[in-house]
């Protein structure tokens, strides 16, 4: 992470955005987890399954953190607008992404025992850990923090993945002859509807961040530099495991 403060990012920028200092704060990170290796052969069609699969049982069991802390979210927001936006996002989380972990894990043959109650990896559990320590020890901004990455990062190589290798007068992935659960995955973090929540949400830290002492907005950055060096953690991981077989009996 760069020693350079917000205000001095600013002052030589035409038109700042809070977020797009605290990416360049995470550089290397960012640019390994929006271009790395599992999600350009994601994208290619690959990627080995096992990988895969191992990846989709980590990220099921990630998704329940996830949902709680948006859910702290929906009580710091600052207005009805935003907790509306907050809480229609996460009628998606659980709802067509469930369906889409279902469909996947069946396709992908997971055993059952595995996809409900699998062991979390080190980063996963690390990851759930900066989540809760987020939303519990910090307010709107910290929350986003770990937020705004989170998702920032997916809507970045998903839509980079579209836009290579995808049909423009389609879905995002239509024509890349993918199967349905690659295909589906860069779908649901392609499409016009996630692009904008994400353009949103990164707005609401845009908004609030300028107003953060200096202490706090370097808290906020470590929050977004660490949750982006465990998302490219979480794809490598994936590999790792596979190669150990700790995904299909």
């Amino acid at each position: 992470m760069t020693a350079e403060t917000y205000s001095a990012y600013a002052e030589r920028t035409d038109e700042p955005r809070f977020t797009e200092w605290l990416r360049d704060q995470s550089q290397p990170d960012w640019d390994d987890a929006v271009s790395h290796r599992f999600v350009e052969e994601l994208g290619a069609g690959t990627l080995d399954e096992d990988a895969f699969a191992h990846y989709l049982v980590q990220d099921y069991a990630f998704v329940g953190e996830l949902v709680g802390t948006f859910g702290h979210a929906v009580g710091q927001a600052p207005d009805m607008t935003a907790k509306r936006r907050l809480v229609e996002f996460l009628d998606t989380v659980t709802d067509d992404e469930d369906d889409y972990f279902e469909r996947s894990f069946a396709a992908l043959g997971v055993d059952e025992s595995r996809r409900q109650d699998p062991e979390p990896t080190p980063t996963t559990a690390a990851f759930v850990d900066l989540l809760g320590r987020a939303a519990r020890e910090g307010g709107y901004a910290e929350t986003l923090a770990v937020l705004v990455p989170a998702e920032w990062i997916y809507e970045s190589w998903a839509t980079a993945v579209a836009t290579d290798h995808g049909d423009p007068d389609g879905p995002p992935s239509a024509g890349m002859g993918l199967p349905f659960y690659f295909a589906e995955w860069v779908d649901l973090h392609a499409v016009d509807s996630f692009v904008a929540f994400v353009n949103w949400l990164r707005g609401e830290l845009d908004a609030v961040g300028p107003t953060l002492s200096p202490r706090r907005a370097a808290r906020v950055a470590s929050l977004f530099d660490r949750t982006v060096a465990l998302e490219r953690r979480f794809f490598e991981t994936a590999y790792e495991s596979a190669a150990d077989g700790e995904v299909r009996p």
